[in-house]
């Protein structure tokens, strides 16, 4: 059986190894999101291919869930010394988006092929298997899109890492938009990922905006409604909040229920159940109000046990298993 898993960050890679553990590699592929991808003192980076790679690589520091263990930052810091003599207005050497010495390698080798021609598909692939990587990753597309989001209170708007680094991602916002997402497309890949494997899952990343991006690409929903009834999504919402990142409060900041309820009317036009925690039991019927089967499973991957049997669960769903 072939499994497409739609991804953001950290939670699609946890995810991913847990499914890991109940199902082959082989037949996995994740369609991730790349409209967190940004441009660092001319570097290429992005942030969610690159957390997905090193968890399934068992790589990525357990504390922070992004780089890579037993870092060190001596870049960084020596960057630090032109910080003095930066003329006002210019850009270079900014802090505040830590780049560690070891994944400085990674986000050297992207740049490079990038600028030799090659596609973010086929870059992605040569980083995976550098990576000894089973599972196949895509980016959603080969071409650029920017998340931008719009800030209430300083009444403009930044892209996605500078709301969520450098501001902690701890101020209101007010409106979220793809930049470039009306003349991008998704990858042949992924779309051939997507269409044609027997199952695909939504996993539990900010549906706003790690799996939103992939879906203002023009061809997304309309191909994953056609095959609704083999959708399976997962809620990052339990209890009310979001396990990791800000998608409770941009939820409410953006005029959506912060709940799995919320989280249904968002998935309900293009995926058939929703697995939702014990702890949102009491919502369920309110979800199927939605027009989504409800699987109650622990969706907390606090072990790998845990993972393993909301890996089985998910794939359960949409019938097939």
């Amino acid at each position: 059986m072939t499994v497409a898993v739609v991804c953001g960050g950290v939670g699609a890679a946890r995810f991913l190894r847990a499914l890991a553990g109940v199902h082959s590699t082989a037949d996995t592929v994740g369609v991730v999101n790349t409209g967190d991808d940004t441009v660092m003192h001319g570097l290429a980076i992005s942030p969610d291919l690159d957390t997905i790679t090193y968890t399934l690589a068992a790589a990525i520091d357990p504390e922070r869930g992004w780089g890579l263990r037993d870092e060190t930052w001596r870049a960084m810091e020596a960057l630090a010394r032109y910080t003095a003599v930066r003329p006002a207005g210019s850009a270079a050497a900014p802090t505040w988006f830590n780049l560690g010495d070891q994944d400085l390698a990674t986000h050297f080798y992207r740049t490079a092929r990038l600028a030799e021609g090659a596609s973010l598909t086929d870059v992605t692939a040569e980083i995976a298997a550098a990576w000894g990587l089973a599972q196949r990753l895509l980016p959603m597309t080969d071409q650029r899109v920017t998340t931008m989001v719009s800030l209430l209170e300083e009444g403009i708007e930044v892209p996605f890492q500078e709301y969520f680094v450098q501001r902690r991602h701890g101020v209101p916002v007010s409106a979220v938009r793809f930049d470039g997402a009306d003349r991008a497309s998704l990858s042949a890949a992924s779309h051939a990922a997507l269409s044609q494997s027997e199952v695909v899952v939504i996993a539990p990343s900010n549906p706003l905006v790690s799996i939103a991006p992939i879906r203002a690409l023009a061809q997304v929903d309309p191909l994953l409604a056609a095959r609704r009834d083999t959708v399976v999504a997962i809620s990052p919402i339990v209890g009310g909040a979001a396990l990791k990142g800000p998608a409770d409060r941009m939820m409410v900041e953006l005029g959506f229920e912060p709940s799995v309820v919320g989280v249904a009317r968002l998935y309900a036009p293009i995926a058939g159940t929703l697995v939702i925690d014990p702890v949102d039991e009491a919502l369920a019927a309110a979800v199927r109000a939605e027009g989504m089967r409800v699987v109650v499973t622990p969706s907390v991957m606090s072990s790998a046990e845990v993972g393993h049997e909301l890996a089985r669960r998910s794939l359960a769903a949409a019938g097939t298993r």
